[in-house]
């Protein structure tokens, strides 16, 4: 319990200091006008209230993530309580302040226009179709997750016993779907801002619920100084690095934040709401992922590691609210973890949206031509979805797929962001700030290519030639980042 506590401070001294630092480099100014000042639309550009833009943006970053990516993290031991704490002050926090600034700076531009501005039109290029094949992705995954959830116990009503489960499977991701588009076609405050922040604070009284949970029924959390080893079940194919920093994203650093920065920085007032809302949402993220990484931990090789009987995914949910929780909170704490996944997946669509919208210039007031950009997309989502269903190993493919592009485009935004500071401070190495994450996440993406089992060439070259390509691969970038500063002062 003592790891778990100091972990929780340290998360919230880092907003106190962190936070502030970075506030000054990036030079905010609360007397600048924001894009929602200077044009609303009523659709996408709406002025909203700062603490319900914070909830939308907690909620629309988080998602299943701090829950269920925490809980697979958890797996790998007390080393992901390390990785959620660090990774979420150094560069998750970082990586949505400095990029949700940007685009609040740039007229609420997409992320792949971003990418474009520092990191070239190639990149902008490239990254238009990336992002957009993600957020895709993410509808998939956050359809499926609460559809199957939603199959099971305890929300199946008596009348439908009898009814085969594919089939209600297949009702509930109509339902979600239909949703889906609803939420991507109105305007943002008739249906997000209205029911995110409900649900917002669901998800951070499901946080607190656990903790109470610790102290009443004495928890006995791991802690690190027992040990970091790996407990996966398999260990030997799911090596600590990078496996571990795949798997926990949302809670530490999460390429899929910075795409929906955007839609916050077209609803905020005053620039000084930048900090608590871009980076305060990351540390609440972390805070909500670190405690379900402690109770999955509990279970996994904790003190009621007897418990544990292979859960995965959900089922690990389920365990943990079941074995603490009456039914009727059980019943709440599920009810949760499936509105979190709906309010990801319909802002990743309506993200994908705009993005697809800002690169043809399609002007996305009129709801027919917001209708032009969004049938498509939705097509595709829904063939791949169809794909996930049919096959059996279809969702797991593209979980796996989803995860690493996820931290991809983490990757490559923390680039964009080390090129934007050294430009914003030529002389000086605030750059530093983002350069270090950059380079981490650079050589955690590679390496995942190299040695994971399933992609890739994790089964075809040997562990250590795949850790020695990574690292060859991140030196590169490094070098190429210091040659073109270097040809800028020229």
């Amino acid at each position: 319990m003592i790891t778990f506590i100091v972990s929780i401070v340290l998360l919230l001294v880092g907003y106190w200091l962190y936070s502030k630092l970075i506030e000054r480099v990036i030079g905010v100014d609360p007397k600048r006008t924001t894009p929602a000042v200077a044009h609303p639309d009523g659709v996408d550009y709406v002025p909203m209230k700062p603490w319900r833009i914070f909830l939308i943006q907690f909620l629309n970053i988080a998602g299943v993530g701090p829950i269920i990516g925490a809980v697979m993290g958890a797996q790998f031991g007390t080393a992901s309580f390390i990785w959620i704490v660090f990774g979420c002050i150094l560069a998750g926090a970082v990586h949505d302040f400095i990029s949700g600034f940007i685009s609040l700076r740039e007229d609420g531009a997409s992320l792949p226009e971003i990418h474009g501005k520092y990191l070239g039109n190639g990149m902008k290029q490239f990254m238009r179709g990336f992002t957009v094949v993600l957020m895709i992705l993410v509808g998939v995954v956050f359809v499926n997750t609460p559809a199957k959830l939603l199959t099971g116990d305890p929300f199946v009503p008596g009348f439908l016993a009898g009814v085969d489960s594919q089939v209600i499977l297949y009702g509930w991701i109509v339902v979600i779907f239909l949703y889906y588009l609803m939420a991507t076609l109105l305007p943002i405050d008739k249906v997000i801002g209205k029911i995110y922040p409900v649900f917002g604070i669901l998800l951070l009284a499901m946080a607190v619920a656990i903790v109470v949970a610790f102290v009443v029924h004495g928890v006995d959390i791991p802690e690190v100084w027992e040990g970091l080893s790996n407990h996966h079940p398999q260990a030997e194919t799911n090596p600590v690095f990078p496996m571990m920093f795949i798997s926990i994203a949302c809670g530490a650093i999460s390429g899929f934040h910075a795409t929906q920065s955007p839609l916050m920085a077209r609803c905020m007032v005053n620039e000084k709401q930048a900090r608590p809302i871009f980076y305060g949402a990351m540390i609440a993220e972390g805070v909500v992922a670190l405690i379900w990484a402690a109770a999955a931990a509990y279970f996994f090789y904790g003190g009621d590691a007897s418990l544990y009987h292979g859960e995965k995914d959900a089922g690990m949910v389920k365990l943990i609210a079941s074995t603490w929780f009456p039914a009727a909170i059980t019943f709440v704490t599920l009810l949760g973890v499936v509105s979190a996944a709906v309010t990801s997946g319909d802002t990743a669509l309506r993200s994908a949206r705009l993005i697809v919208a800002d690169f043809m210039h399609i002007d996305q007031k009129p709801i027919g031509k917001r209708l032009l950009v969004a049938v498509p997309i939705f097509a595709i989502t829904a063939g791949l979805l169809v794909f996930s269903i049919a096959d059996n190993d279809g969702f797991q493919i593209i979980w796996r797929y989803f995860s690493w592009a996820n931290q991809v485009l983490a990757m490559v935004t923390l680039w964009a962001v080390t090129v934007f500071l050294s430009k914003l401070h030529p002389g000086k190495g605030w750059y530093w700030l983002t350069l270090v994450p950059a380079l981490f996440m650079t050589m955690v993406t590679a390496s995942f290519l190299m040695v994971a089992p399933g992609v890739g060439l994790g089964e075809v070259l040997p562990r250590t030639l795949g850790y020695g390509l990574a690292a060859v691969f991140t030196a590169a970038l490094g070098v190429l980042f210091f040659v073109k500063k270097q040809r800028s002062k020229q």
